[in-house]
């Protein structure tokens, strides 16, 4: 269907997304649809929005995180009293935090550091850090000091925001938080600009100490988590290392540095283009890329990556090494 013209493929989804009677074919179809850039895209995503089918209602907010419509705002934080999704909840908090300038917005994810299930704190933490919310710093703070699982989200949050005065919050939890979380809190120090080839050097030889040795499964998955954040930050080396020490390796290894690359791959596109233009074996890396897409269920990202691809594939010179990689791409991810 992806390489169906859309004259063809639009209709035929927007119908399989108003009528069909299987909601799975329903929530494939509207995400499916998102690749095609038709203006009509729009109105099936708020008609999915009224959607008991929670797949349906996640695309959507997905879908408005990346167009925002103010006019959905009220609808949206009136949202946050009954969304409860495991999937739904989290995709709304996004939609919400990339509308950070009202205050409404900002008072209401502010509350929700704070507030309900640690599962969905966490996506609150992580949306606030990824959209550089600095209205809720004192808040996520807050987090970061007490001792918990929701600390090393906290920790990264921090870094994201680039506030410096997390710095000391940082430092201190170098001295006082677990060893296993000592990789988090190196890769938000990174985050802030301070040290930061150290602390990503830390990274590094962490995650190939536990390649090496049984045992550390817990350091593993936060160095590679750790290097995944330094990626989509922009630090190609650490996606470069990823590339490295996953290629040859096999799980428990593997499978954190796939989920790594995936994440780049998704959240800094272009980022992840670049680093494996450069590998001049590109198909080992696209495999372990594959391989965290299939941990992922961001599905409406993934299909953002692939419009991404099949563009980029289209504008490039034909030969040129960027053609070939979207090609070596398509196939290898089939779609």
């Amino acid at each position: 269907m992806r390489r169906t013209p859309g004259a063809q493929a639009v209709p035929a989804l927007l119908q399989a997304v108003a009528e069909h009677t299987d909601g799975y074919v329903r929530y494939r179809s509207l995400v499916l649809l998102t690749g095609f850039n038709d203006p009509r895209t729009g109105d099936a995503m708020r008609e999915a929005l009224r959607s008991p089918n929670d797949r349906l209602r996640s695309s959507a907010y997905s879908f408005f995180e990346h167009h925002s419509d103010p006019a959905l705002l009220s609808a949206f934080l009136a949202a946050l009293d009954t969304e409860v999704g495991e999937f739904v909840r989290p995709a709304l908090v996004r939609a919400l935090a990339a509308q950070g300038g009202d205050p409404r917005v900002r008072a209401a994810l502010t509350r929700e550091v704070g507030r309900g299930q640690n599962y969905f704190r966490s996506a609150v933490i992580e949306a606030l850090g990824d959209y550089k919310a600095q209205y809720a710093y004192d808040a996520i703070v807050a987090v970061a000091k007490l001792d918990g699982p929701l600390q090393i989200d906290a920790a990264i949050a921090l870094g994201k925001l680039g506030d410096k005065r997390a710095v000391e919050i940082l430092s201190g939890l170098q001295h006082s938080a677990p060893r296993t979380a000592q990789p988090s809190v190196a890769a938000a120090i990174c985050l802030l600009g301070v040290n930061c080839e150290s602390h990503e050097n830390y990274l590094i030889e962490t995650l190939r100490f536990s390649d090496k040795n049984i045992g550390f499964q817990e350091l593993l998955r936060g160095a590679a988590s750790g290097l995944g954040a330094l990626g989509v930050a922009g630090r190609a080396e650490a996606a470069t290392a990823l590339v490295e020490i996953g290629i040859p390796s096999r799980d428990p290894t593997r499978a954190p540095i796939a989920l790594a690359l995936g994440t780049i791959a998704l959240r800094n596109t272009p980022l992840a283009l670049s680093v494996l233009e450069k590998d001049p074996d590109p198909a080992r890396a696209i495999a372990l890329v594959g391989e965290g897409f299939d941990m992922l269920e961001e599905d409406l990202e993934k299909e953002r990556f692939f419009a991404l691809v099949r563009r980029t594939y289209w504008q490039s010179a034909d030969p040129s090494p960027a053609r070939h990689l979207m090609q070596t791409l398509i196939g290898k991810l089939d779609f």
